[in-house]
């Protein structure tokens, strides 16, 4: 008791810790203080390695969506082409230009290029080859600018698609590559090549998505090295520069893992490659080391500042304590009532230890789970969709029209596809103004949703071009429904006067029992209205079923 009365009761009368208000008050300041300083500095060790581990998932992420992206582009540019080639007005013009109708054979096959080449604007060039590598037409008019490689022709006899070597195009003033795809005739017979030159101003903007800003750097490079375009920089002098053999071979051995190399500048960088396959390119991101030297510099004071306030901070938050007991009760009562009224915008602060931080951080959960979920809705709703219109896109429709094809094989149930295009848009375009075209578009989107069924596919297929898919529908009945649809755009006031549109009508299996043939059937059948005089339906079927039979008699004969 000595020791007691003599040492520690006065130092405790000293401290003011008579009360038991007082006692408490300093047992919760060491209780929360001791732990919250061990906590900090495992958490500091923790979130060193995790911080590390964030930058190498953001560099392996953003090259391997580099590459993915990159991948997907070059699939829809040979999807595009080959569509485009498989159109009847290539194989059978191409047969008429050694006869006597070869100068209108020709024309048309000009006109035909002119109009895939505005459907899609990344091709700066079309052009189509004889079997024996003479180029026989252009949407230009000029047989030059579009080379394929030496065996491009051999490739593309028994292959699917050629594509060349990235290079810098020096009258466009942009990066460019050539792809090719052959063109068949009916029986799969090769009798000529389809080439188009494109830009690469499409891969520039997805890069430049990916990485928007310093310090980070996105670039693709060719398997030996010679670089072809980053996510800020497209020029002759880029496609001119080439990586050290050492940094190339040490990204390719140890491809989706971070590696430390020096640039070409000589700044030491961590980078991560993912290669593209089909272009025999790889997709690299990297970031500049000393960037991520910067990032651990900041956690270590941003470790100094939280112990600072900590210690600042916990002798107010134990007298409080009471008080904070009650206030997260309320601001959570609040907030359930909130997100119960629908509002997901809450977000409470941590409620401190105990059931009601526990509490809270349960709420934030459930709350974050929910926006994620209305996200991700309204996420998959924009990738399927058009921004113009609201209508499928493109990338849907091909989904649809693959599933459709399946399932009409095996039900043997038939489908029917619209293919409408909007007569004389460009003019209209160009006299009345980009707005007024959007708004046209918009507009005859509206009558196409308004004149389907809820089951049917209404899509934006590329421009001026709708295709609707109508299940379970033969070619009499889509013949209707095209020519209701006619009929009310025909009818309807646009600001810019009177439009009408031109629609193909195909049936599945009948017309083709893929999504390519299809197309293609309706296109044809598209392309008879326009030759008509536009503003009108054709079935497939019709003047192209009278023409083979026509030639099968004459063959008879």
């Amino acid at each position: 008791m000595s020791v007691w009365e003599d040492n520690i009761a006065p130092l405790l009368r000293a401290l003011h810790l008579g009360s038991t208000r007082n006692k408490v008050l300093v047992f919760a300041v060491l209780a929360t203080l001791i732990p919250a300083l061990a906590t900090t500095c495992v958490s500091y060790k923790q979130n060193r390695r995790a911080l590390n581990d964030q930058t190498d998932q953001e560099l392996r992420s953003a090259s391997s969506e580099a590459a993915r992206e990159t991948d997907l582009w070059l699939n829809e540019r040979l999807d595009e082409l080959r569509v485009a080639a498989s159109s009847y007005l290539i194989s059978e013009n191409i047969a008429k230009l050694t006869g006597r109708d070869g100068a209108r054979a020709l024309a048309r096959l000009r006109d035909y290029l002119n109009s895939v080449r505005e459907r899609f604007p990344d091709h700066e060039a079309l052009v189509v080859i004889e079997p024996g590598g003479r180029v026989v037409a252009s949407n230009s008019g000029r047989t030059g600018g579009v080379r394929l490689p030496p065996d491009g022709l051999t490739g593309l006899r028994t292959g699917d698609a050629v594509i060349g070597e990235a290079y810098w195009d020096g009258v466009l003033g942009k990066a460019a590559i050539v792809l090719a795809v052959p063109i068949r005739q009916a029986d799969g017979r090769f009798i000529g090549a389809f080439a188009a030159k494109i830009n690469l101003h499409t891969v520039a903007d997805m890069l430049q998505r990916i990485s928007p800003a310093d310090p980070r750097d996105v670039y693709l490079m060719t398997d030996q090295g010679r670089l072809v375009i980053r996510s800020r920089v497209s020029s002759a002098d880029l496609m001119r520069t080439k990586l050290p053999d050492a940094t190339i071979r040490a990204l390719f051995d140890a491809e989706g893992q971070t590696v430390v190399y020096k640039r070409a500048d000589g700044r030491e960088v961590v980078g991560v490659l993912r290669r593209v396959p089909r272009l025999r390119w790889a997709a690299v991101a990297e970031l500049p080391r000393a960037e991520a030297f910067r990032r651990g510099g900041q956690l270590r004071s941003l470790t100094a500042l939280m112990i600072a306030a900590q210690l600042a901070g916990v002798g107010l938050m134990a007298y409080v304590l009471v008080l904070l007991v009650l206030r997260p009760l309320a601001r959570l009562s609040s907030a359930a009532a909130t997100v119960a009224a629908g509002d997901l915008t809450v977000d409470l602060p941590a409620g401190g230890a105990g059931e009601v931080g526990y509490l809270t951080q349960v709420f934030n959960r459930l709350v974050a789970r929910l926006r994620e979920r209305e996200s991700q809705a309204e996420l998959e709703r924009l990738s399927v969709t058009d921004a113009l219109t609201g209508l499928y896109n493109r990338r849907h429709l091909m989904d649809t029209l693959s599933s459709e094809a399946q399932r009409s094989r095996r039900l043997r149930r038939p489908f029917s596809v619209l293919l409408a295009d909007v007569d004389h848009f460009k003019p209209y375009n160009d006299t009345h103004g980009h707005l007024a075209g959007d708004a046209a578009l918009a507009k005859i989107a509206d009558i196409l949703r308004k004149t389907t069924r809820a089951v049917d596919c209404v899509a934006r297929y590329g421009g001026e071009e709708f295709l609707v898919v109508l299940l379970e529908t033969t070619t009499a009945t889509a013949t209707l429904v095209a020519e209701r649809i006619r009929a009310r755009v025909a009818a309807e006031p646009f600001d810019g006067g009177r439009i009408t549109v031109s629609i193909g009508v195909a049936e599945c299996p009948a017309h083709g029992d893929t999504p390519e043939t299809l197309i293609a059937t309706a296109d044809a059948a598209l392309y008879e209205a326009k030759d008509e005089g536009r503003d009108r339906v054709v079935a497939a079927g019709g003047k192209q079923e009278r023409e083979k039979e026509q030639r099968r008699r004459k063959g008879e004969a």
